[in-house]
């Protein structure tokens, strides 16, 4: 049984086999297993585990309810994850959500989340990560304007992966390993001079009572952002080597490793430092450093994770337009998204990008842009592993080189709990549950505006 056929509109399947653009050839398969697991760890470890706990203990003043709300998170993610595993494998193209959702329910759900991947995915985050960039950099350089070092870090890499794709590649390696060797002594330093014992009597309210707290719920949004990218291979599913075999073993071991890595700096941060010097700071990691190391190392260390959200941002940078050329293939006012030329990079798609990105970093907070980001993209998300029971009652006999472990409890459960911190942002924060609504009806406007006119038929 032909995959295609079950989940693409004959429509759309026409149009793009109908496109006289050269670039719709299939890419070639040159990505490796192991290099797809490190695609999904480089695309997790970023902004969010360096941030996101000062905002979490300001909603949440409890340690273990703080390292509990990091536990579930990479629990949902990890299921996330072994449900994309099976559809990525059933239909391993480029494009995430974009493809998924097209086949799977209808063109303009997919579309709606490529328009959500352009301005949620990618460009605010993009956005978050260069504020974070700049407030890690004012550390280091008290004299640095914030807003302009993000502005420009925007721009440099933009720059640099449109102009040559090794460039970009080259570029993202080296920053990688800075991330991985960071890390690793971080943690390593951090636990062998931290207090452990404090994140077990620094409280200031009952774990249990907290956890079930409307404000424990609106945490996890901010976990679910630090957590975003488990699906990172997911994007790449065209150019990964066997992929029916090593997507689903990327995603899975890259989720689950990170979910170490991030509970284990999350201890290191708590032991580091008492919960009221922690709570609602941005700079947590900086804290956290100049606490256990001084202040002179910790400068240095504000210094390194602001190299360390380098690769972050060229990640994303990278990542994003991947889905926009898939938009630019099966619709043609967006066949601009890929332009290129020789070895450059979309450079269109990556401007446009950019330049969403750059509104964002003049019109939005750093926590306004966290919940903005984990709300859309949960919903983004529950529909796509919805897509896993949808499918395996549309075609049973379907071949299905790797199976959801754990179905259909793993798939249930990360629908339920991102549909609870749906509801609860709604009900806390009706403003940003407003705003990614709205940003959802603009997708669906657009797409009715530049639907392939078969599909009126």
């Amino acid at each position: 049984m032909e995959i295609q056929k079950n989940f693409m509109p004959d429509a759309v399947v026409q149009e793009n086999q109908n496109s006289e653009c050269t670039e719709n050839a299939e890419p070639k398969r040159v990505i490796s297993g192991f290099t797809a697991t490190m695609i999904v760890v480089a695309s997790m470890v970023g902004t969010g585990v360096f941030t996101t706990t000062g905002f979490l203990l300001e909603t949440t003043p409890s340690a273990p309810a703080v390292l509990w709300g990091w536990l579930i998170g990479g629990i949902v993610a990890f299921f996330g994850a072994l449900s994309y595993a099976e559809l990525v494998a059933m239909y391993p193209k480029n494009g995430g959500e974009y493809q998924l959702l097209s086949r799977i329910f209808h063109p303009a759900i997919g579309f709606v989340a490529g328009f959500v991947s352009l301005i949620v995915g990618f460009s605010a985050p993009i956005a978050s990560a260069a504020m974070a960039f700049g407030t890690y950099a004012g550390q280091c350089f008290p004299g640095l304007n914030q807003f302009w070092a993000a502005l420009i870090v925007i721009l440099l890499l933009s720059s640099v992966h449109a102009i040559k794709v090794t460039w970009g590649t080259a570029l993202q390696n080296v920053f990688t390993v800075l991330k991985i060797l960071l890390v690793s002594s971080f943690i390593i330093g951090g636990l062998a001079l931290g207090d452990v014992s404090r994140i077990a009597h620094e409280t200031a309210s009952d774990t249990g009572a907290m956890m079930l707290s409307p404000s424990f719920a609106i945490g996890l949004i901010f976990v679910t952002y630090a957590y975003t990218g488990w699906n990172g291979s997911a994007y790449l599913a065209g150019e990964i080597k066997n992929p029916k075999k090593s997507l689903p073993k990327a995603l899975a071991l890259g989720t689950a490793l990170v979910t170490l890595i991030y509970l284990g700096l999350n201890t290191v941060f708590l032991a580091a430092a008492p919960i009221d010097e922690l709570s609602g700071k941005i700079e947590v990691g900086a804290v956290a450093a100049t606490a256990l190391f001084g202040n002179g190392i910790g400068q240095i260390f504000s210094a390194v994770i602001a190299l360390l959200l380098v690769s972050s941002l060229s990640a994303m940078i990278m990542a994003g337009p991947r889905i926009y050329r898939s938009m630019g293939d099966d619709y043609k006012p967006f066949r601009f998204l890929k332009i290129r030329k020789g070895d450059s990079g979309p450079f269109c798609a990556i401007f446009m990008q950019a330049a969403i990105a750059i509104i964002m970093l003049f019109t939005a907070r750093f926590d306004q842009l966290i919940t903005y980001i984990g709300f859309t993209l949960s919903a983004c998300s529950a529909l796509t592993v919805l897509g896993v029971f949808i499918m395996r009652k549309r075609a049973p006999k379907a071949e299905r080189p790797y199976k959801c472990w754990g179905y259909p409890v793993t798939p249930a459960l990360f629908i339920l709990l991102s549909l609870w911190m749906i509801v609860f942002t709604f009900v806390q924060t009706p403003e940003v549950a407003v705003a990614g609504t709205l940003t959802i009806i603009a997708g669906l406007i657009i797409y009715f505006i530049v639907r392939p006119k078969k599909l009126n038929n």
